[in-house]
């Protein structure tokens, strides 16, 4: 019997050691709805980049000014992002945004912190939301 338990626990343990490891937890600052109030009380302070997907900001809702860089595409955009601004990232839950946050700090950028719109509403703060863009329409063609 102790045999059976001692192999039980050893496959168990190889089992659990071939699990993936899971994905560090982000260094940046995770702001509360009070926290990012206070930093977007000061119009110009700070620049919120959104790294989510167009479709997730219309599904959503967002934030009234940002800078929409997709989480893929940050690195091919550094040149485009200011360095002289601390930057809020702002993803659905923060996860994405925290990632984001600790690249750009890699790279030397100043960072107020991430916040996840979905999180932000709702602990009852307010997104606006975007219609989805809709295909330019086509002009009929004379028969």
């Amino acid at each position: 019997m102790k045999r059976v338990l001692v192999l039980t626990l050893l496959a168990a343990a190889i089992s659990f050691a071939q699990q993936p490891a899971a994905e560090p937890a982000a260094k940046a600052k995770i702001l509360t709805r009070a926290e990012f109030d206070t930093l977007m009380a000061t119009p110009g302070r700070v620049l919120l980049i959104d790294v989510r997907r167009p479709t997730e900001i219309a599904q959503n809702g967002g934030f009234p000014v940002f800078l929409n860089i997709q989480a893929s595409d940050l690195e091919k955009h550094l040149a485009e992002i200011p360095k002289d601004k601390p930057l809020i990232i702002v993803s659905n839950h923060a996860h994405r945004a925290g990632i984001a946050a600790d690249l750009l700090d890699r790279k030397g950028f100043k960072i107020a912190g991430a916040i996840g719109a979905q999180v932000y509403e709702s602990e009852g703060g307010t997104l606006m939301k975007y219609a989805p863009e809709k295909p330019a329409a086509t002009a009929a063609k004379p028969e």
